[in-house]
């Protein structure tokens, strides 16, 4: 059996984000992510893009991957059932000598149809006794109504467990996600990522380690306006997949930061903790530096220790998240992998490395590494809407 090195600390992240949403192109996080192509092995590349459909920024654009035509006529006849389709085309390629088995690649701009939220709300209207019922779960843990949003993840659900061949690689508004399996810099010149414009950008190189290299599990991975871009294992994801199941989500996508994305989206958006605090129940401190430690942060965090215990990311990881609103920078609570941040102007840069933040911004106003289990969150400025 061939022994191939391990690299303990592979995998490459990098994010740039603008805080008054200028928009810049794509080619930037290519150029910071390319100085990185040591880290990555070929096997996973991708990039996620913010401001970059302004003139279907109320939209939901869905970006999808079919193995076949079938499976792109089924996802159809379901889109159709549930959404105005503004606009359907194929996501824009170019041929790339070292870009290969690509599947079926497609975009939809879509807007959820008037009334069908309420057609699902108290349990009418859902697919069939096999679907996840997201919205039915929520309802009946929470008693609340479902919303549009909560709406829109339900059907990513059952398109990506139900639709055999047929997985989501975005679906937020206002954002896409360009990823399969090569390296990152190839990735992106195959998705011709330099004509696109944007305030946030994050990358990803793959350097899988316990998961297979195939177009859908490439970085980063999505639920609404939420990506992840992550380095490292999270060794406590099947705790954390049985939690999200409690809540309706389904991880169908074979690789551990599937969790992480879900993690955000019902931390912050369904549970309504601040970015902050949902990060301090994804990263808390050890029980043994809590002791003697009643300030008000570690009574927060055994608190949280308590109540999201499930939801809690044990192993070594690093990851940036995307959103609508900013971006976040997050290390495990040892720091077991790396992060660095960068600031000039009104850019905010985080990566796997200094040398990709100074190939795009070689004179840094400030750079400092990210301490361990302590969030790094850039935000847009007051008032300014992206």
């Amino acid at each position: 059996m061939k022994n191939f090195p391990r690299i303990p600390s592979g995998c490459s992240i990098v994010g740039i984000f603008n805080k008054q949403a200028k928009r810049f192109s794509g080619a930037d996080i290519l150029r910071a992510i390319r100085v990185m192509h040591d880290r990555s092995n070929g096997l996973g590349g991708g990039f996620a893009g913010y401001g970059i459909y302004p003139e279907y920024k109320d939209c939901y654009t869905f970006h999808l991957m079919y193995e076949g035509e079938a499976s792109q006529h089924e996802t159809e006849h379901f889109l159709e059932k549930h959404f105005i389709i503004e606009r359907s085309e194929p996501i824009p390629t170019r041929p790339h000598p070292r870009i290969s088995d690509v599947p079926i690649l497609w975009r939809y701009f879509l807007r959820v149809k008037p009334r069908r939220v309420e057609s699902f709300r108290g349990r009418e209207g859902t697919a069939s006794a096999s679907s996840p019922q997201f919205c039915q779960v929520l309802e009946e843990t929470t008693g609340e109504h479902c919303d549009e949003r909560d709406f829109v993840v339900e059907q990513v659900i059952l398109i990506n467990r139900c639709i055999n061949g047929a997985f989501v690689a975005s679906s937020g508004k206002n954002m896409g996600v360009f990823k399969g399996v090569g390296y990152p810099e190839d990735i992106g010149e195959f998705y011709r990522i330099e004509e696109y414009e944007g305030y946030l950008w994050t990358g990803h190189g793959r350097f899988p380690t316990n998961t297979p290299g195939w177009w859908g599990g490439a970085h980063p991975f999505t639920i609404l306006d939420w990506s992840v871009v992550h380095n490292g294992e999270i060794s406590s994801y099947g705790i954390n997949k049985r939690y999200l199941e409690m809540f309706g989500y389904h991880c169908t996508l074979q690789t551990d930061t599937e969790v992480i994305a879900y993690l955000f989206d019902l931390l912050h958006r369904r549970h309504g903790l601040p970015l902050q605090v949902a990060c301090l129940a994804l990263a808390p401190p050890f029980w043994k530096d809590l002791d003697g430690n009643a300030g008000a942060k570690g009574e927060l965090a055994g608190a949280l220790r308590q109540v999201y215990g499930s939801a809690l990311l044990n192993g070594p990881f690093s990851i940036v998240v995307g959103y609508t609103g900013g971006v976040i920078g997050l290390t495990d609570r040892i720091k077991l992998r790396p992060l660095v941040c960068g600031e000039r102007d009104n850019f905010l840069y985080l990566a796997s490395e200094e040398c990709a933040i100074r190939e795009v911004c070689p004179a840094p106003d400030r750079v400092w590494a990210v301490k361990a289990g302590e969030p790094v969150i850039g935000q847009l400025e007051e008032g300014v809407q992206p």
